[in-house]
């Protein structure tokens, strides 16, 4: 190995990746994904060159939508897609699929992408915001609200990554649940049967950026009167087996590494017990601070995403270079927080977090 070959795996090993996406993978997954883009299952060719229609890539949608069916514990009444556009695309296809015109869904405003999807909405029907903590910025998930029933649908955004919020217990309502998991899908056991449907775009916890996943109880589809293009309506994609069209071949291929490290890791309950231990190490670390404090209230803490500020603002940047000199990567809280962020997905290692904890108590005896 030559020494910048070396210099360069010493300092990816020394790097510590909180970033909020796209975020840190399982270094198996990189490493076989990395052999695959130059030679793929020892066909000749790269995962990059394969034709979609061909057996070999066939394999790959089939096992990557039969892991989520498996890791989820879905019934036969929901269907698994893997569908371009990013999670985005879905503020508007949820929506397009399953409001008329003149018809209400509830929202639930718990930050920016739920603002997104309202506003998309708006074009199809008619959205009530049930609830909302913008007047708190968004430091809270609401509690005390009701959702109409002549609603169609409740939608909801499961975990807030600007703003460090987590549903930690979904409402029981009697129209069907449509729930953003983007920044936490298969990070916590919940009863996926129980919701409509399910979107997540992959570049937090199931794989690269490029490819959005979308969970489906076909039972709500097909009652809107509108005309929904081709390419647009989820019917088309299920009978197809998300292969309407030329799929990201690459960014499936990845979830299906992913999801297969996961299987191996023991699972969503295997994965939830190490990121709530993950979680409580981080706050406890800024609870038990006088320099850092948390921006959420304590209750709806994220699992995924942990903001936090400093009592001295004017330290903040003095520990942003502190960390980046000592290999950590990603914490600057969004602009709408400010602050840090750290990002505890599935693939950080726990000792990861045991290492910005040190580091956040040494910046504090330093200061």
């Amino acid at each position: 190995m030559s020494l910048v070959a070396e210099n360069v795996q010493q300092k990816v090993s020394l790097m510590h990746n909180f970033n909020a996406g796209p975020s840190i993978l399982p270094k198996t997954v990189c490493e076989q994904a990395s052999k695959a883009i130059l030679n793929y299952n020892d066909t000749g060719l790269s995962i990059l060159e394969i034709g979609h229609r061909t057996k070999d890539f066939q394999a790959i949608m089939d096992e990557a939508r039969a892991l989520v069916k498996e890791l989820m514990n879905l019934d036969n009444d929901h269907e698994v897609l893997f569908l371009h556009g990013g999670a985005s695309t879905q503020f508007m296809q949820v929506p397009m699929n399953l409001l008329n015109e003149k018809e209400t869904a509830a929202y639930a405003d718990t930050g920016v992408w739920s603002i997104k999807a309202i506003k998309e909405a708006k074009l199809f029907g008619n959205p009530d915001v049930v609830c909302s903590s913008k007047d708190s910025n968004y430091n809270f998930i609401p509690k005390d609200f009701a959702v109409p029933n002549d609603a169609k649908y409740f939608h909801i955004t499961t975990n807030n990554t600007i703003y460090g919020t987590q549903w930690q217990k979904v409402p029981d309502v009697s129209m069907p649940i449509i729930a953003d998991m983007s920044s936490d899908i298969f990070s916590l056991q919940r009863n996926f049967n129980s919701y409509g449907l399910i979107f997540a775009g992959a570049q937090k916890n199931m794989g690269c950026a490029g490819v959005n996943l979308v969970v489906v109880n076909k039972n709500i589809l097909g009652k809107v009167k509108r005309a929904i293009p081709t390419i647009m309506d989820y019917r088309n994609h299920i009978k197809e087996g998300s292969m309407l069209n030329t799929p990201p071949v690459f960014a499936v291929y990845v979830s299906m590494l992913t999801l297969q490290w996961l299987k191996q890791e023991g699972g969503i309950n295997t994965i939830e017990k190490i990121n709530n231990a993950k979680a409580e190490l981080l706050y406890n670390a800024i609870d038990n601070s006088h320099l850092f404090k948390g921006t959420v209230v304590k209750e709806d803490r994220s699992k995924m995403n942990v903001c936090f500020v400093m009592e001295d603002s004017s330290l903040e940047k003095a520990f942003l270079e502190f960390a980046d000199q000592h290999g950590i990567y990603g914490i600057k809280g969004h602009r709408s927080v400010g602050g840090f962020r750290a990002s505890l997905y599935n693939a950080l290692p726990l000792s990861s977090v045991e290492y910005l904890a040190s580091l956040m108590k040494e910046f504090e005896s330093n200061n």
